[in-house]
């Protein structure tokens, strides 16, 4: 098995370097889907979010306000670092399972948006960094997924800088470009982890 850490700022394109991954053959673990699994409704992850941070971060069908939440965290790091500290443990033990049942002869790739902010490098045989320029970042944030520009700098402001992501990594993959260019470096990327 190999395992490999995948990380990149929001706005990125990591996502999309997942994506291609998968439909390589690598076993994603994806820590963003598992951090929405365990705190879904009835789960001791939302009772603990709700105990920590008040029935206001629900949404009336009782569900976790994602916005909501984010506006609070994105605005106090210690509001931050109180939610990390209960979602964190569950996604790293849920995680664990994913890998564990993927087999031995795997390409194992854990999709870790805040894998540098959190030390997490050791854990990866190798750490895969997707990276673009801050202004690209913003650029994809306002104009794709619909952000205001304030929100989209706090986000951003409250991970890892680049130059932290890029000194953590082993293998970078340069995505400030159109989309059609990122195809053949995932590509090369993937033939890189299968020979490891």
């Amino acid at each position: 098995m190999v395992k490999v850490g995948l990380t990149g700022g929001i706005g990125a394109g990591k996502s999309e370097v997942s994506r291609l991954l998968a439909s390589y053959g690598a076993v994603i673990v994806d820590a963003d889907k598992i951090a929405r699994e365990v705190v879904e409704p009835g789960t001791p992850g939302l009772a603990a979010v709700v105990a920590e941070f008040g029935e206001g971060v629900l949404t009336p069908d009782g569900t976790l306000d994602r916005p909501k939440l984010g506006g609070i965290v994105f605005a106090d790091p210690q509001k931050l670092k109180a939610l990390n500290a209960i979602v964190h443990p569950l996604v790293g033990a849920r995680s664990a399972e994913l890998e564990a049942a993927a087999g031995p002869d795997a390409v194992v790739v854990h999709d870790v948006p805040l894998l540098t902010e959190n030390g997490l490098a050791p854990l990866y045989d190798l750490v895969v960094v997707v990276d673009a320029a801050p202004q690209t970042q913003l650029d994809r944030l306002v104009r794709l997924r619909g952000m205001a520009e304030d929100e989209a700098t706090s986000r951003m402001a409250a991970q890892a800088t680049r130059e932290q992501r890029l000194a953590v990594a082993d293998l970078v993959i340069d995505n400030d470009g159109p989309l059609d260019a990122l195809e053949p470096q995932v590509r090369a990327v993937w033939e890189r982890l299968r020979s490891s």
